[in-house]
C-alpha cells in the first residue's frame, strides 16, 4: 500500500442513490488503476464492494466498502457507500473522511428529487464534490435537463466540464471544456483523441463561455479578461477550478459510464488535478493540531475472525502495529480491499486503516496516542432518531442472552440502531430506520451470530381509565387453621385529569385501620392498576382509603394488600372504565411539491393538522405539525417515503392519552380477549 509519492494519499467517497452505478464506477476506478484484474457484480458476490449475502439478497449495497490503489504514482482510498435512503448515516460517517465526494447521477430527471438530503447534507457540511452522470450509454435524457434539475436542489454553481458527443441519439463520446479536446469512449480503455465534430462547436463554445462565466463569479482577474473578450489559458482555468472545488464554492460534473469504462479515466484525471489534501478536510472538521496521532473513526466493524475493527482516516502523523492508543495495542492494523484485510506496518497522513480491537473506540472518536476520545469540537453527523419498530423474539427460546450480546455488537457498528423494552407490551422492540433496514438487521443476525428471531408489528400501549366515582367495602378473610387472614376496607374510587397519574389518600379516622396497614392498602391498589377490567394498565385514578376494620390476631400487611386488591376488582368495573389510546406529536418534513399528499395521509390515519410552515434551511420544503395515534405510526414511514420518492420524514414523541371509543374500541378490546 505504502508509496513512493511523499505526498499524502487522499480519500474519495462515492455517494448516491440506489442503483445509480457506485460499486460499478469505484471498480471501473480500480480497474482504470490497475488495482483489480476484472469488474464484478453484486449479483455474482464478487466485487470489491460490498458483495455481503444481504447486498446480494437485495442487488443493492448495505455498508460502507473500502478499497484502496495506486494511480499515476499517487495513492487512493475509495468508500463506496450504500444509496438506500435508510442508510443514509452510513453514508454521512463515511463522508467525514472524504477529501471529494463523487455523486453518481442516474440521467433520469425525475429521480433527481430524491437526492436533496444528500445535497443539503454536502453542502451544509461545505464537503467539497463532483458529479458523475453515469449509464450515459443507456440514457434519453438530454444533459442539459438533468443539469437544470440538479442545479434546483444545489446551492452551489454546477459547472458542466464535459458536452456529450451523440450519434444516433447515444452518447458516444465527449469534448473537455477546458483542454476543448474530443474524445470518442472506447470499450474498457482510455477515450481516443478525435476532431471536434462540426455540428457541436457552437454548442461547445457556448457551454464553455458558461462555465468560464461561473469561475469568474470567484476571481476578478479571469471576470476581467472575460470582460476584455481575453481567452483565458487551459493552466489558468484548471488552476482555478482547482482552488474552487477545494473551497467547496463550485461543483464540477462529468459524464460516462461506470459498467463501460467510459469517462473513468478523465474522471480519475479530475481527481488527482482537483482534490485538496487531506489537511483542508481535517480544518474543515476541527480536528486539532497536535504533535502526533490525529485519526477519526468513521465505522466499527465486528467480525468472527479478526473481532472488533476501527476503520479511521488518518488525518495527521502514522500509527505502526506496534503503537499504543493509550495503554492498548492494537491488535493488527489493516488496509481493507472489499472483504479482504490485508496485515501491513504502518500507516501514514491521510490513509484509511483499521485497527483491531480497540474496545473503547467508538464511530465518531478522535483517536491519538493518549487514546480514543469524544471531542466536541469535531464536526459529526447528529444519529437519526428510529422511525420504525419491530416487535422481536429468539425462535429459540435458549438464545436470550445471545440476542442481546448480538444487538450490542450490531448497535456498536450500526448507532442508528437502539433496543427498547415496552414495559407496557412486554416486547423487545427493535428500532431502526425503516423496513428494509431492519431486515438486514435481523439477516445479520442469522448470519453472523446464528440466531434466528421471529418479528411483528409492535402492540400499541393502550391505556384505560375510569370516568364515574363509586364507594367500594370489601373484606378480605380466610380462616384454615392458627391465625387466619382478616382485612376490610371501604375506599373511594375516582377519575383524575387526564396526566395526573395516580393518586393515593387517606382519610381514615378512629384507627379503623392501623397505620401500620395503611402502605399495604396502597400496594394493593397499585398492583390492582396494573391490568385493569379491560385489560390494560389503568392511569388517572385516586384511590381514598376512608374506612375499614382490622382484627388484632389475624389482621397483616399481606390481608389488607389483598382486601385493596379485593375492592378495586369489585368496584373498578362500576366506574365506567373507558379506554384511551397514546397520541403523538408528530412533526413531517416532505418537498413542498407533495404537501397535498401529506394533507390526505394524515386525514386518512387519524391525524389532526396543527399547523405547518416552510422548513427552516431547506428551500422549498414544507413542514408539518400534527397529533396522531401510536396505532397510525407503526408504518408511517414506509407511506410516506412511497408518496414523496424516499425522501419524506418524520420526528414523533409521546403527547397526550385520548379516549378510544366506537368500533375502533370494540376492535381492540376483541383482540385483547382473543390474547388473553
Amino acid at each position: 500500500m505504502t508509496s513512493k509519492s511523499a505526498e499524502p494519499a487522499r480519500c474519495a467517497v462515492i455517494v448516491g442513490p440506489y442503483t445509480s452505478g457506485k460499486t460499478t464506477l469505484m471498480e471501473a476506478l480500480l480497474h482504470a488503476a490497475g488495482a483489480i484484474g476484472r469488474k464484478g457484480s453484486i449479483t455474482e458476490g464478487n466485487t470489491v464492494g460490498d458483495a455481503s449475502a444481504e447486498a446480494r439478497d437485495r442487488l443493492m449495497g448495505v455498508e460502507a466498502n473500502f478499497a484502496h490503489c495506486e494511480y499515476l504514482g499517487e495513492r487512493w482510498f475509495f468508500i463506496d457507500c450504500p444509496g438506500s435512503i435508510e442508510l443514509a448515516y452510513e453514508s454521512q460517517s463515511a463522508l467525514m473522511a472524504a477529501d471529494v465526494a463523487i455523486v453518481v447521477i442516474p440521467p433520469e430527471v425525475d429521480r433527481v428529487l430524491a437526492m436533496a438530503p444528500l445535497f443539503k447534507f454536502l453542502d451544509d457540511h461545505q464537503i467539497p464534490h463532483l458529479l458523475f452522470i453515469g449509464k450515459t450509454d443507456k440514457a434519453s435524457t438530454r444533459v442539459r435537463d438533468v443539469m437544470e434539475a440538479l442545479q434546483s436542489i444545489s446551492t452551489r454553481p454546477l459547472l458542466l466540464r464535459q458536452v456529450p458527443i451523440r450519434d444516433d441519439d447515444r452518447i458516444t463520446g465527449f469534448v473537455d471544456l477546458v483542454s476543448e479536446r474530443a474524445y470518442r469512449y472506447k470499450e474498457g480503455g482510455p477515450s481516443d483523441l478525435i476532431e471536434i465534430p462540426e455540428d457541436i462547436k457552437s454548442r461547445e463554445g457556448e457551454a464553455r463561455q458558461e462555465m468560464l462565466e461561473s469561475l469568474a463569479d470567484f476571481d476578478d482577474d479571469l471576470l476581467e479578461q472575460l470582460l476584455e473578450d481575453r481567452v483565458p489559458g487551459s493552466d489558468e482555468v484548471y488552476n482555478q477550478l482547482s482552488k474552487d472545488l477545494a473551497e467547496d464554492l463550485i461543483v464540477p460534473v462529468f459524464m460516462g459510464s461506470g459498467e463501460h469504462g467510459n469517462g473513468v479515466t478523465r474522471l480519475f484525471k479530475a481527481l488527482r488535478h482537483d482534490v485538496p489534501p487531506p489537511s483542508v478536510a481535517a480544518n474543515r472538521m476541527g480536528i486539532p493540531v497536535n504533535g502526533g496521532l490525529s485519526a477519526s473513526v468513521i465505522k466499527t466493524i465486528n467480525q468472527q475472525h479478526t473481532g472488533k475493527l476501527s476503520v479511521a482516516r488518518i488525518w495527521r502523523g502514522e500509527v505502526t502495529e506496534t503503537a499504543m492508543i493509550g495503554d492498548v495495542k492494537p491488535s493488527g492494523l489493516y488496509a481493507l480491499m472489499g472483504g479482504d484485510c490485508q496485515k501491513i506496518t504502518v500507516a501514514r497522513e491521510g490513509e484509511l486503516v483499521a485497527l483491531g480491537r480497540l474496545q473503547d473506540a467508538k464511530t465518531g472518536n478522535l483517536l491519538t496516542l493518549a487514546g480514543p476520545s469524544e471531542n466536541p469540537d469535531i464536526i459529526w453527523p447528529e444519529v437519526p432518531r428510529p422511525v420504525y419498530a419491530l416487535a422481536i423474539t429468539p425462535r429459540n427460546r435458549q438464545d436470550d442472552v445471545k440476542l442481546s450480546a448480538s444487538i450490542a455488537r450490531l448497535i456498536e457498528e450500526d448507532p442508528t440502531l437502539s433496543v427498547q423494552h415496552n414495559h407496557d407490551t412486554h416486547q423487545m422492540l427493535l428500532w431502526g430506520q425503516g423496513e428494509i433496514h431492519l431486515k438486514i438487521v435481523i439477516d445479520r443476525l442469522k448470519s453472523r451470530y446464528n440466531v434466528e428471531v421471529d418479528a411483528a408489528s409492535p402492540q400499541t400501549a393502550y391505556k384505560e381509565t375510569i370516568k364515574k366515582q363509586v364507594s367500594q367495602r370489601s373484606r378480605f378473610k380466610r380462616q384454615s387453621g392458627g391465625h387466619g387472614q382478616f382485612g376490610d376496607v371501604q375506599v373511594e374510587i375516582k377519575p383524575m385529569r387526564r396526566g395526573e397519574g395516580f393518586e393515593f389518600v387517606d382519610k381514615v379516622v378512629g384507627g379503623s385501620v392501623p397505620k401500620q396497614y395503611i402502605s399495604a392498602v396502597e400496594a394493593g391498589a397499585k398492583e390492582y392498576l396494573t391490568c385493569g377490567p379491560l385489560g390494560f394498565p389503568v392511569v388517572d385514578v385516586s384511590v381514598t382509603l376512608v374506612d375499614g376494620q382490622h382484627h388484632s390476631v389475624d389482621s397483616s400487611d399481606q390481608a389488607f394488600k389483598s382486601a385493596a386488591r379485593l375492592a378495586m376488582s369489585e368496584g373498578f368495573p362500576q366506574c365506567s372504565p373507558v379506554l384511551l389510546e397514546p397520541i403523538y406529536e408528530v412533526v413531517i418534513s416532505v418537498p413542498a411539491e407533495f404537501t397535498a399528499r401529506v394533507h390526505g395521509l394524515v386525514s386518512s390515519r387519524r391525524g389532526q393538522i396543527l399547523g405547518f410552515e416552510a422548513k427552516s434551511g431547506w428551500e422549498s420544503w414544507d413542514e408539518f405539525k400534527c397529533h396522531m395515534p401510536q396505532a397510525e405510526l407503526h408504518d408511517l414511514i414506509i407511506e410516506l417515503r412511497s408518496l414523496t420518492i424516499g425522501v419524506g420524514s418524520f420526528e414523533s414523541q409521546f403527547d397526550h392519552l385520548q379516549e378510544l371509543t366506537g368500533k375502533l374500541a370494540d376492535r381492540v378490546l376483541e383482540s385483547q380477549q382473543i390474547e388473553h
